[in-house]
């Protein structure tokens, strides 16, 4: 019996997730491509930070080998952009003329870095970071170059972390008033922003970037009180935007990604998608975690399998510029409990709603985390261990 085609756009972290999850579930029911518009095979994205630094290569940071992807029987294309999709005829185009046959076609095309839209964005000299291309650019920044960089959130923190590493002077500039302002609070930010200075990153908040100045290459930037600070490189690291443009012209359903229900369909019943360009329930999630629940979720699925996608509970549990951060559920609510060492730049707080933890923050401390997200999922009570929780001691598993 001839295998179903199965092509899935996009060969990063959720399309390599997706494909782990088929073939320990189905070896070899389907005939599996990916294309990737990358030149090289998957690699974990959250560790760019690292690799900028000169603590990782990038062989340390591949999901899988070649070797991997041939033993499973999988075509990997890479370096290759699908331009079109025939809903109708069931086909993809790519941007060398070939075309590719699906039964069932999966997006996983992730998302693109966004660039504030000032003047002189566009000068040599302004970068963003999101790919392995940027970290390369990036990295031949050299030594005492002085570099700004703007948005004070994962992105931007583990951009300007990997720089201050290298050798340049870095300055994080953000427009909030506190760093991670959607996973931290003003005290748990507070002491995230102590310990990034301590690492050599400057930082300044409540500053907005008003332009770039520089004759063909960046030499300073404004801001909107018209402060000015001189500069080689600017790089933008203030969120991202789904990729959906593909799915927009096939003509599936887009709002801010592609539209998918719980089944992770779109509005053509053979087309899925999954990770960053995806919209569920009106939520794009930008996070790994949620990517990897929707890739093992459809694979499921396509296997035959009961399953159903209800939504993520959004965690971050990452070191942030060397330092541990875990953040999850309703971690901005009021603190019930709290624990704090500033002089170790320790902080953990835990937002309860009577016995159900749902919410939580841990930094530079993070033992228990794993806890807290099952308690926070679960919506059990956590009268019995809250202390446990609130100190990060291990608790007692049932056998």
């Amino acid at each position: 019996m001839e295998k179903e085609r199965l092509v899935i756009v996009g060969g990063g972290m959720a399309a390599t997730r997706f494909v782990e999850e088929i073939v320990a579930r189905a070896p070899g029911r389907f005939a599996v491509t990916v294309i990737g518009e990358e030149p090289r095979l998957a690699y974990n994205r959250v560790l760019l930070s690292p690799v900028l630094a000169g603590e990782m290569s990038l062989a340390d940071i591949e999901l899988k080998p070649a070797g991997w992807w041939r033993d499973a029987g999988v075509e990997f294309l890479q370096g290759r952009r699908v331009v079109g999709v025939d809903a109708a005829r069931r086909v993809v185009t790519l941007d060398d003329g070939r075309r590719r046959p699906y039964g069932k076609l999966v997006l996983a095309t992730g998302s693109q870095a966004l660039r504030l839209d000032i003047p002189n964005a566009a000068l040599d000299g302004v970068h963003v970071f999101r790919s392995v291309a940027d970290v390369e650019a990036l990295a031949a920044l050299g030594r005492g170059r002085r570099v700004i960089v703007v948005g004070g959130g994962l992105l931007g923190l583990e951009a300007a972390y990997g720089l201050a590493r290298r050798g340049a002077q870095t300055t994080l500039v953000h427009v909030l008033d506190r760093l991670m302002e959607r996973q931290l609070d003003a005290d748990g930010a507070a002491i995230l922003r102590r310990r990034v200075e301590e690492k050599g990153v400057a930082v300044r908040l409540d500053a907005s970037i008003a332009r770039i100045i520089g004759d063909g290459h960046v030499a300073a930037a404004e801001f909107a009180d018209g402060a000015r600070l001189d500069a080689d490189a600017v790089i933008f690291a203030v969120g991202v935007r789904a990729n959906a443009d593909l799915a927009r012209t096939a003509g599936l359903a887009v709002q801010r990604g592609v539209v998918v229900d719980d089944t992770l369909a779109t509005s053509d019943p053979h087309v899925f998608a999954i990770g960053e360009c995806a919209e569920h329930r009106g939520v794009c999630y930008g996070l790994v975690e949620p990517a990897y629940e929707q890739a093992r979720t459809l694979a499921l699925r396509l296997c035959g399998m009961a399953a159903s996608y209800d939504g993520s509970v959004v965690a971050t549990n990452l070191k942030v510029s060397g330092v541990r951060v875990f953040s999850a559920g309703d971690c901005l609510g009021p603190a019930a409990l709290v624990c704090r060492d500033p002089r170790r730049g320790v902080y953990r707080k835990l937002v309860l709603d009577g016995d159900r933890l749902v919410g939580a923050i841990l930094i530079g401390e993070t033992a228990g985390a794993a806890d807290c997200l099952d308690f926070i999922r679960s919506g059990a009570s956590v009268a019995d261990c809250r202390n446990e929780l609130a100190f990060g001691e291990p608790l007692q598993k049932a056998a």
